[in-house]
């Protein structure tokens, strides 16, 4: 049976390789289609007509008539009930639902099988909703969502093909990459290796030069470290005399993980980096492949959690990892490089991907629970992240209780100072209060320094917000102190935000607007951070009549329209409306009826009067 496509991204349009179907008449029965594409689990009637026909003087007798048009033109396609849904079922397709079921896909970094260089276009490219000013506001953070989804695949299916020796492929798909995103610098570096790779140098030194120049031209600023790194790589070299099997890759891997509970870091990567060589050569021609990949993912893991590493050099450590090793059925190993690539993703902004990748990682640690308890606390950062916090409450709980039943105390940390995050979003103070306490608690006990600054951070906001300034200070401030030692960028900009916020309290905007320029001054991976520190920008700037107050909303909405950081979505529309903007005010009550915060509620509720 001939295949049916409705085209959502670039101009919209239905195709089949038979006769030339019918089109839907009217670009508000593309909207439906979209929106209703778009929506998995269903949108109701009275909600679908409010968004799309709000000046009709029927909405509901619009939206029967659309939906009308569209079962005309979609033959065969169901589109009933109430709440709304779309089904679509063969020979019909949808590329938009192809794009997200990718970047949620079972593929080792492509996605489910499916060639990322098919995405082509906007979502509903060329129409414009102008009359329909929330669905309008809605299309534009789909647009954002949808390309950030295009742009990762199209860099991960870059790393996946220079893992899988076929540089010329990683070279083209980079280069897609970068044409919509010049300033990716993990994009850079990937297509500088893959030419590398290819014998090209000369044009790697070119791409090199061509990042310098543009960084310096339009931020001002230096060659990224990676792009750097990409082209200068060199492989540590191992004692000639040291044999290359698995006991001295076992030695190696030993010594690094000894290293690095010492605080010798340097020390343990270059241990690690040396087992890594040693796998590589061990058994030639026939390496053993689930060594090789347990060395990658060792590697990789401590560069992410010891060194800050967040880049494409990771990354392409994970995917090389994931060609070692078999990638199905049940193997440690691979869960934990599913789960770091999904991690990557969740502190990148790029909530699709991350959810296919831990989607993977826990199919592949099926009767792991130590494994099982850190992939949970990574789907609960997730959760929090998009505004879905009961899903998050779970997760932490169940990722507690397996940390606890496998005496992880270190994990049990996490998982209770995320737990306590979400408290906190949600207003339960009380809740935050106690689960901060136990996770400092838990983090004194295994002298986990490094996390302390995050945890001592968010209950001093836990303070702020029950108005105990005073102790609020105290942990707000050493927060900040422990943080700029250690040079950790996220903590920097968590606690800069908390130190703005406190000011704020005070009625000290000068000083507030003073700690907005300091935690804007580093570049925080986990761009959550960056979303809750342009909020307190907003706020703060917006307090003292600063004209930079649209500047920091509009970041603040791209940001989190990209990331699906739906919370940060509505309190972006929210600082839009005091600004003056009369469509987001409209769009404040109809997004937030999506998240289910009673603090976010409160607070529209004393900003604008919105009763949700």
């Amino acid at each position: 049976m001939a295949e049916t496509w409705i085209r959502l991204l670039g101009p919209p349009r239905i195709e089949s390789s038979g006769a030339a179907p019918p089109q839907p008449k009217g670009r508000k029965a593309w909207a439906v289609l979209a929106y209703l594409a778009l929506q998995p689990d269903g949108i109701s009637r009275s909600r679908t007509a409010t968004l799309l026909f709000p000046d009709a003087a029927d909405p509901l007798g619009a939206l029967r008539w659309n939906l009308s048009e569209l079962r005309r033109t979609l033959a065969g396609v169901p589109i009933s009930g109430d709440p709304l849904r779309l089904a679509l079922l063969p020979p019909w397709r949808c590329d938009a639902l192809e794009l997200v079921g990718s970047a949620n896909g079972n593929g080792n970094g492509n996605g489910n099988g499916k060639d990322p260089r098919q995405f082509t276009g906007q979502l509903l490219e060329g129409l414009a909703f102008a009359d329909s000013p929330i669905f309008d506001s809605w299309l534009a953070d789909q647009r954002y969502r949808l390309e950030n989804c295009v742009q990762s695949l199209l860099y991960e299916a870059a790393l996946a093909a220079l893992a899988a020796g076929t540089p010329a492929d990683a070279v083209e798909l980079a280069t897609l990459a970068l044409r919509r995103d010049p300033f990716h610098a993990d994009c850079t570096a990937v297509l500088v290796k893959a030419l590398a790779a290819l014998g090209e140098h000369r044009r790697a030194r070119e791409e090199v030069t061509k990042c310098a120049d543009l960084y310096h031209r339009e931020l001002g600023l230096p060659l990224p470290a990676e792009v750097r790194r990409a082209l200068s790589d060199s492989v540590p070299s191992a004692d000639p005399g040291m044999p290359p099997t698995a006991a001295t890759v076992r030695s190696y891997l030993d010594a690094g993980s000894a290293s690095l509970s010492a605080g010798a870091v340097d020390r343990g990567l270059d241990q690690l980096r040396l087992a890594v060589v040693l796998a590589q050569r061990a058994g030639q021609p026939n390496p053993d492949r689930h060594l090789v990949a347990e060395s990658l993912v060792t590697l990789a893991g401590a560069l992410i959690h010891q060194a800050g590493g967040r880049g494409a050099e990771v990354a392409d450590f994970l995917h090389r990892a994931l060609s070692a090793e078999a990638p199905d059925g049940v193997s440690r190993t691979a869960a934990a490089a599913f789960r770091e690539l999904g991690y990557l993703s969740v502190q990148r902004g790029v909530p699709d991907r991350a959810a296919g990748w831990l989607e993977r990682a826990m199919q592949a640690a099926h009767g792991i629970p130590d494994e099982q308890a850190r992939i949970l606390a990574i789907q609960g950062m997730l959760a929090s992240d998009t505004a879905h916090y009961g899903d998050a409450v779970v997760a932490f709980t169940e990722s507690g209780l397996l940390a606890k039943a496998v005496r992880n105390r270190r994990q049990q940390a996490f998982s209770e100072a995320l737990l306590g995050r979400v408290h906190l979003l949600r207003g339960d103070l009380g809740l935050a209060a106690a689960s901060l306490d136990r996770a400092l608690e838990w983090i004194a006990e295994e002298h986990w320094t490094a996390f302390e600054p995050f945890v001592a951070g968010v209950r001093g906001e836990t303070y702020l917000a029950a108005g105990r300034l005073e102790d609020a200070a105290a942990l707000i401030d050493r927060s900040w102190v422990m943080a700029d030692l250690a040079g950790d960028h996220c903590y920097m900009a968590l606690a800069a935000g908390a130190e703005a916020r406190l000011f704020l309290a005070h009625g000290d905007l000068a000083a507030a607007e003073h700690w907005i320029g300091r935690g804007l001054e580093p570049t925080p991976w986990y761009l959550w951070y960056t979303a809750r520190l342009l909020d307190a920008a907003a706020e703060v700037t917006i307090a003292t009549g600063s004209p930079r107050a649209s500047a920091f909303v509009d970041r603040l909405a791209a940001l989190a329209s990209r990331s699906g950081m739906r919370e940060f979505v509505v309190r972006a529309q929210s600082h839009r409306a005091v600004l003056g903007d009369e469509a987001a005010a409209q769009s404040v009550p109809w997004l937030a009826k999506e998240i289910d915060n009673p603090a976010l509620a409160a607070f529209l509720a004393r900003r604008h009067g919105v009763t949700l």
